[in-house]
């Protein structure tokens, strides 16, 4: 985004400051297209069961495609944004989207552009639910949080979100793993004893499902 669009959309658009753990946006609530300049939101979707999903993260930088899809289709929200961590975003009015997206072509490019990219992601997070083992996404994710530390900060319910499964499901394969000397649990964490065995069973083939 070159500096003059990005002058025009933060002296325009309203300045909002959130604390981690924010509802920044939910269902039924009208969408206002967000820039996010600082921070992370986590963009996730919650079934009539309780059960949620996780579905993308917006990143500094970076615009909400699930609000693009609300202003496009002129309907409210299905999904909720939270913020992970503190967060600063321009909202920008209705009015001066649709005007930028009638007129400028370098805003409609970046907005197109980070749609086309986030269907790409979620067109893979279907393809990983769907045909990919559950052993081995877990896995993935584990090495993924621990970021080298060799721990996971995170309850079995969020990892359930983050895989799209149930915690039930999450709690059993964690204790499968536990079992086999993998990792050590406590309340909240994952320890990983054996990051060479999770990184084997990460980089398996993840072809076929298991229940």
């Amino acid at each position: 985004m070159g500096p003059d669009l990005r002058a025009t959309l933060l002296t325009q658009s309203l300045i909002l400051t959130v604390p981690a753990g924010t509802v920044v946006f939910g269902p039924g609530k009208p969408p206002e297209h967000l820039l996010l300049l600082d921070g992370r939101v986590r963009v996730q979707q919650t079934s009539e069961e309780g059960r949620e999903i996780v579905l993308y993260r917006v990143a500094a930088g970076e615009s909400c495609v699930m609000t693009t899809a609300c202003l496009l289709a002129h309907e409210d929200y299905s999904a909720e944004g939270i913020a992970e961590t503190d967060v600063r975003a321009a909202a920008i009015p209705r009015a001066l989207f649709d005007d930028l997206a009638s007129r400028s072509v370098e805003f409609r490019t970046f907005i197109f552009t980070a749609y086309a990219r986030r269907m790409s992601d979620l067109f893979m997070v279907i393809e990983e639910i769907a045909f990919q083992r559950l052993d081995i996404r877990l896995a993935q994710k584990l090495i993924e949080l621990a970021r080298d530390t060799g721990q996971i900060r995170a309850t079995h319910q969020q990892l359930a979100a983050e895989l799209g499964t149930a915690r039930e499901v999450i709690s059993r394969q964690l204790g499968e793993f536990q079992r086999r000397g993998w990792i050590g649990q406590a309340r909240g964490v994952v320890d990983l004893l054996d990051a060479a065995a999770i990184g084997r069973l990460a980089a398996q083939d993840g072809g076929g499902s298991r229940p």
